[in-house]
């Protein structure tokens, strides 16, 4: 099968297109063809392989692989149709079309993936595309995880969204006005009219206003991209409120264990769990029409170089998605 195959760490040039043996499910497994995947800047990190970008050095690096990576077929997130199923698997047949979770096992940069049918794999909401649903499993999942299981949202609630143009930050602003919050959105100026579209209350241009410096307090101030500090944002919550990092390091984690010991508002930092239950949750959201994928651009599988070349920049809105042939 084809791959993109990833043997060093670097530039998106590492990035190969190659031949690569088709996997083959074991007893528990579903094989899935895949028509589309997704580039993240969680993607780029992992492929640079740096101090700067990868989170918890060393321990990060050392799990990676110190000289190159373990995992040489990135990708974390998918869509696609099941080819073939082990002999004990009974949740999945053949042909069902599911959208998924790799995890940490990575390995979507390709053609097949094998998944275990007990893990995040779930049938592909029936109203959007292999491409839209291709943004769920992560984007979407994170988003839920912060705002509902950590954030413990509320209706009437008061929350700002930080990088709410981003993949995960698109997904928040949705469901947080889902769970009935007043949503506040940061981003660029170009990106304001999609985060109002979302659903957003207000929107804030972070390149002519400081949201920390207006006055205004918030219930939960979600930071999707790790770009602002618990010092910066404490004056802005409220009693009780709570600070919640999707991207992290060292530093925050500390916060977090002294503010669940002292302090009224907490900072919260983890990494989401990939849940089969939490894809069919936001499957049903998604075919009632409540929350829907953003995408930015496509690229064919031959080009997730320049599609990480892309995502390196930091500009993009909501989700890079990489598409595959279904017929080949």
């Amino acid at each position: 099968m084809k791959a993109i195959v990833c043997t060093k760490y670097g530039s998106p040039d590492v990035l190969q297109l190659k031949e690569v043996e088709k996997p083959t499910p074991k007893d528990n497994e579903v094989l899935i063809k895949i028509f589309a995947t997704t580039v993240s800047a969680g993607d780029a990190r992992i492929r640079m392989g740096t101090r700067k970008t990868l989170p918890f050095w060393p321990i990060s690096k050392i799990a990676m692989g110190l000289r190159k990576p373990r995992k040489t077929i990135l990708g974390i997130e998918l869509a696609g149709e099941i080819e073939s199923v082990g002999k004990d698997v009974k949740q999945f047949k053949k042909g069902d079309q599911v959208f998924a979770a790799s995890g940490f096992g990575m390995g979507a940069y390709a053609e097949y993936r094998c998944l275990p049918e007990d893990g995040p794999v779930a049938i592909k909401p029936a109203n959007i595309t292999f491409e839209e649903a291709a943004t769920v499993p992560v984007g979407a999942s994170t988003a839920l995880f912060f705002l509902r299981d950590k954030g413990k949202i509320q209706r009437g609630q008061k929350v700002l969204i930080n990088g709410a143009s981003g993949s995960v930050g698109t997904f928040a602003v949705q469901l947080a006005k889902y769970f009935g919050a007043e949503v506040t959105g940061v981003c660029s100026t170009a990106n304001l009219e999609l985060v109002k579209s979302l659903g957003a209350d207000k929107v804030i241009d972070y390149t002519k206003e400081d949201f920390t410096k207006n006055g205004q307090i918030y219930d939960i101030i979600f930071d999707t991209l790790g770009k602002t500090s618990f010092s910066r944002c404490k004056s802005s919550l409220k009693q009780k409120g709570f600070y919640l990092l999707a991207v992290f390091h060292f530093p925050q984690l500390v916060q977090m264990l002294r503010t669940s010991i002292i302090g009224s508002k907490k900072v919260i930092c983890a990494m989401s769990n990939d849940r089969k239950e939490d894809l069919i949750f936001l499957k049903e959201l998604i075919e009632a029409g409540q929350i829907k994928s953003v995408i930015d651009r496509r690229y064919p599988l031959e080009q997730t170089a320049e599609a990480h070349s892309y995502v390196e920049k930091g500009h993009k809105k909501g989700n890079v998605v990489i598409t595959l042939e279904r017929n080949n």
